[in-house]
């Protein structure tokens, strides 16, 4: 039975087993009791399921060794408990073992049935990028984000990259196009290499021989043979970045490399067949481009075939704890320093800033993070009348990021700790002090 058609739920209590197992049913969720943990396990054996409820108190292996043993038996499986009163420090510590969050006795079905769902939810993802790790190798692991245009992205890599199609990228600069590039061609089985030439840093006079390459005394100063860049592509696939600084002369013979597949060299007449997939980015819109003659029309049209959009930065901020934490990371590696941390408060002010830079400033930013440098973005501006004191702003920045997480989280407490690179622990005393109801920022909260 495939993973994502059933939920165990291990209750030793029958008529809460029941109540649960109907209220479930009712909301289109297969589910498949048990009444303790080993009977749950036996079960495993043949059904895979996608979800684990369980009572945190239960007859011989109770649910913190039931959590334990699950995640041996496989780390990515969602683990949702029920408490009882006084069982919650139990389960705090199940979460900080891996539970996925908990609900407290007596609750009412709806909470059960959200709860469910969003447990559904992330181990669905999980799966997901797993099988897209799978499919794309390292690449897509590069491509950092859960907002759903990056989720989109991805699909279409998944999709896009073993077929050898051309593809144009479009996106704002620092938005991360040669890291979808890289990515497809990393998917794309190709055994050639990866060749990136930015159009734009080039010089007319050298552009052609770099492209194509040239033969001895084809020009002056050419003393001897020189493989251009799609021709040293063979196999592979050349990246042609920011291709709205190409010369119109040479887009001429670009189409003609992506109709014909053969190149010649300067001061040569042979055509050298070539099998050069083609990337090209542009931040500039070629269609308008091309309409007032500033790009090769019909280079637009044969390039736009397929086309992928990169949104810039601002209009993904939820994956900025994500890109933060993914930099930091890398740079706490580069330069052998400890991983830096950061506040709510921080968050809040990344979250407001525009980034006008996009991933690329936002990578700079965590590079002095991590050195402990300032970031060097002016915090937003306070909500209160008078600004109120410093501590006050700080509070109110910290109420304002827990928030925004929570509404992107659908109201789970440990996905939101996972955004916010807090313990879930941590997190839950926030709440507290802030009087947050997590339960309110439910997507299907009345």
């Amino acid at each position: 039975m495939p993973a994502d058609d059933i939920v165990f739920l291990v209750e030793d209590d029958p008529a809460v087993r029941k109540g649960c197992e109907q209220a479930l049913s009712l909301a289109d969720i297969a589910v498949c009791g048990f009444s303790d943990a080993e009977t749950m396990f036996a079960a495993l054996g043949s059904t895979k399921p996608a979800l684990v409820v369980s009572d945190v108190r239960l007859p011989g292996q109770d649910g913190l060794s039931l959590l334990r043993q699950l995640r041996l038996h496989d780390r990515e499986l969602p683990v949702l408990l029920i408490t009882g009163h006084g069982d919650v420090a139990m389960a705090v510590e199940a979460m900080r073992e891996g539970a996925h969050d908990f609900i407290e006795k007596p609750f009412p079905s709806e909470r059960l049935i959200a709860a469910v769902r969003s447990a559904l939810e992330k181990g669905a993802l999980i799966r997901e990028n797993r099988q897209l790790k799978e499919r794309l190798g390292d690449g897509i692991s590069n491509i950092v984000g859960q907002s759903a245009a990056m989720q989109n992205v991805r699909r279409l890599v998944a999709t896009l990259a073993a077929t050898g199609v051309d593809i144009l990228i479009n996106g704002e600069t620092g938005s991360g196009k040669e890291v979808v590039a890289r990515a497809i061609h990393e998917a794309s089985g190709r055994r050639g290499p990866f060749v990136a030439i930015n159009c734009g840093a080039l010089p007319e006079t050298v552009f052609e021989s770099e492209l194509f390459g040239h033969e001895a005394g084809a020009f002056t100063g050419a003393g001897k043979r020189r493989i251009g860049r799609l021709e040293h592509a063979n196999g592979g696939t050349l990246f042609l970045d920011e291709i709205e600084s190409m010369p119109l002369n040479l887009q001429v013979k670009l189409l003609r490399v992506l109709q014909e597949r053969s190149i010649e060299r300067l001061g040569s007449n042979t055509a050298i067949a070539i099998d050069c997939r083609l990337l090209a980015a542009s931040k500039a819109d070629l269609k308008t481009a091309a309409e007032t003659g500033q790009f090769r029309a019909d280079l637009y049209y044969r390039l736009n075939v397929v086309s992928l959009e990169l949104p810039p930065l601002r209009q993904r901020r939820d994956d900025i704890p994500l890109l933060m934490a993914n930099f930091l990371g890398a740079a706490a590696s580069r330069y052998q320093r400890p991983l830096a941390g950061w506040t709510a408060a921080d968050l809040a002010r990344w979250s407001a800033y525009d980034w006008p830079g996009n991933v690329r400033e936002l990578k700079n930013v965590a590079e002095r993070w991590s050195l402990g440098l300032p970031d060097g973005l002016a915090a937003p501006p306070a909500e209160t009348a008078g600004g109120g004191s410093l501590a006050e702003q700080v509070d109110a920045a910290e109420q304002r990021a827990i928030e925004q997480a929570l509404r992107n989280c659908d109201g789970n407490v440990a996905r939101a700790a996972e955004v916010l690179h807090l313990p879930k622990k941590t997190l839950y005393d926030k709440l507290t002090r802030h009087a947050i109801v997590a339960e309110k920022f439910r997507r299907n909260a009345q």
